[in-house]
């Protein structure tokens, strides 16, 4: 890492404010229907009847948590409704990984008839080159469909014009996706996203749990595969099986918008950044009290207390340097002239000066 480069680093750190994360909790404890595989016994079960050579496989103990205060069996309904929903994603993006890979859609993309990324851009590239509002539109659909699973199929209170179910966390099968059913009669007609035609509500029993066996074996593997031809294409020789197929991309396949957004002050991260550190700026400052108590105690090493201030609010931008500054020295070859306790001051010196310049540019008057 250059060393210019994580001086940017540790100045956009001093600038913005990070959100925590958030996770579904559902409300009260509530009974358990008697569903096939929604206690530990029966994921033994299901276990052998997806492979019998690995057997029952939970080295964690996933299966014994109680999540957000719930029974271990609506744990086990959250968990296995989660795997075979990503299994899902993922046999759809490998399929369409090998897809992107030779061809793309021939129509426009775009209102202003722009093509779609061409083929010979690896996948990951394509998504990198797709437009931003398009990008926006893929993750508002997952969204509502994401949103519909939580209702059940339920708009609001079911008056039987509907296939409501109940939530996988108490009593539904894992996995079952709701029908549109409910929206089709009170909103417009929607295609169920399973069986939209009804070819096979009147499969037999035996039939339909040996295709859920096949469809949690089948997405467990697209897992494997999707992440595989990921990490070949992004570490060469990482898959040596695809050595001779990956497509070199230079990208970070876990930033999926990170050709889009920066911390410039005239993106959406940089407004949403300019947002959080605002916030910081009151946590920051009901905390001072205790970031001196805690430098006494010799806990923090800070850059000597430099601050700016944006109107009334002023904001203290020195954090624990030694561990970047350490990095920066040993990776650079520039600075070896000084000892390290010189270098670090000077590292210091200068991540201040630019946070506090782009601090000052993030809360500088705008201009009409």
């Amino acid at each position: 890492m250059k060393y210019s480069s994580l001086i940017h680093l540790l100045s956009a750190a001093n600038v913005v404010a990070f959100a925590s994360a958030f996770a579904f909790a559902p409300g009260t404890r509530s009974s358990f229907s008697s569903l096939s595989y929604n206690t530990k016994a029966d994921l033994e079960v299901l276990a052998e009847k997806s492979n019998p050579f690995l057997g029952y496989f939970d080295p964690i103990g996933l299966a014994d948590q109680e999540f957000w205060n719930q029974s271990q069996e609506a744990t086990i309904g959250f968990l296995r409704h989660s795997e075979i929903k990503h299994g899902r994603v993922a046999m759809a993006a490998f399929v369409g990984y090998c897809v992107q890979s030779s061809s793309t859609f021939p129509w426009p993309q775009t209102l202003a008839g722009d093509l779609h990324p061409s083929a010979s851009l690896s996948p990951e590239a394509q998504w990198d080159a797709t437009p931003l509002s398009a990008k926006f539109q893929i993750i508002l659909v997952i969204g509502l469909l994401e949103i519909w699973d939580e209702l059940g199929g339920n708009l609001g209170e079911d008056n039987g014009d509907g296939d409501g179910l109940d939530h996988y966390m108490k009593g539904r099968q894992p996995g079952k996706y709701p029908t549109f059913d409910q929206f089709t009669n009170s909103v417009h007609f929607v295609p169920n996203l399973y069986d939209p035609f009804g070819l096979w509500k009147n499969m037999k029993d035996k039939t339909r749990e040996r295709r859920l066996v096949a469809e949690i074996n089948n997405g467990r593997l697209a897992m494997i595969g999707i992440f595989s031809v990921l990490a070949a294409d992004s570490v060469a020789g990482s898959v040596p099986l695809l050595a001779d197929t990956a497509r070199s991309y230079d990208g970070d396949i876990m930033a999926p918008f990170g050709s889009d957004f920066s911390l410039e002050s005239n993106t959406v991260v940089g407004i949403i950044s300019t947002i959080g550190a605002t916030a910081s700026l009151i946590a920051g400052n009901k905390s001072a009290k205790r970031q001196e108590e805690k430098e006494e105690e010799g806990l923090v090493v800070s850059a000597g207390g430099a601050s700016v201030s944006a109107g009334e609010v002023e904001v203290d931008l020195s954090i624990p340097y030694d561990a970047p500054a350490r990095l920066a020295y040993e990776t650079s070859d520039d600075n070896k002239s000084l000892d390290y306790d010189e270098f670090r001051l000077k590292f210091e010196a200068e991540a201040v000066k630019v946070a506090s310049e782009k601090w000052a540019k993030m809360f500088s008057p705008v201009k009409a």
